[in-house]
């Protein structure tokens, strides 16, 4: 159901497939991330008792994203900390992929929607530094 991409020993991404889920209640993130993700299946009746969020004061050092496919392909790049590319998956239609740390670019496959979730307020450019893929294959 879900597959990691993994840079250096450190978690970039977790994509969770269009693919039949288990019953009940599973956090694909761990407890740590500052956004949080869980894939549910209930069936018919099940109650999920009203209830509403207790403020609770976070601090959010780095932006994660959730991407949801709603139509079309998604190429989805990785890149390490010296910009090169390192990994790339392909999302289809309701798949979703959470966006953990690294680099990251995109490139729409075929004509494209999606949706994007992620922790605000948003800051503009302040949230982001682009930057130019490296090619230079690295030495060691």
């Amino acid at each position: 159901m879900t597959e990691q991409v993994v840079i250096d020993g450190q978690v970039c991404a977790i994509i969770v497939r269009n693919q039949p889920v288990d019953p009940g209640v599973h956090f694909v993130t761990p407890d740590s991330y500052s956004q949080q993700l869980a894939v549910m299946c209930h069936p018919a009746g099940k109650t999920i008792e009203p209830h509403v969020h207790n403020a609770v004061e976070r601090s959010v050092e780095l932006t994660q994203e959730v991407l949801i496919i709603k139509k079309g392909i998604l190429q989805v790049d990785f890149y390490d900390r010296s910009n090169s590319k390192r990994a790339e998956a392909q999302l289809a239609k309701d798949d979703i992929i959470l966006l953990a740390s690294g680099g990251h670019g995109f490139q729409a496959l075929t004509d494209l929607e999606m949706i994007e979730v992620k922790q605000g307020p948003y800051v503009g450019e302040e949230d982001k530094t682009r930057f130019v893929p490296n090619t230079k294959p690295e030495t060691d």
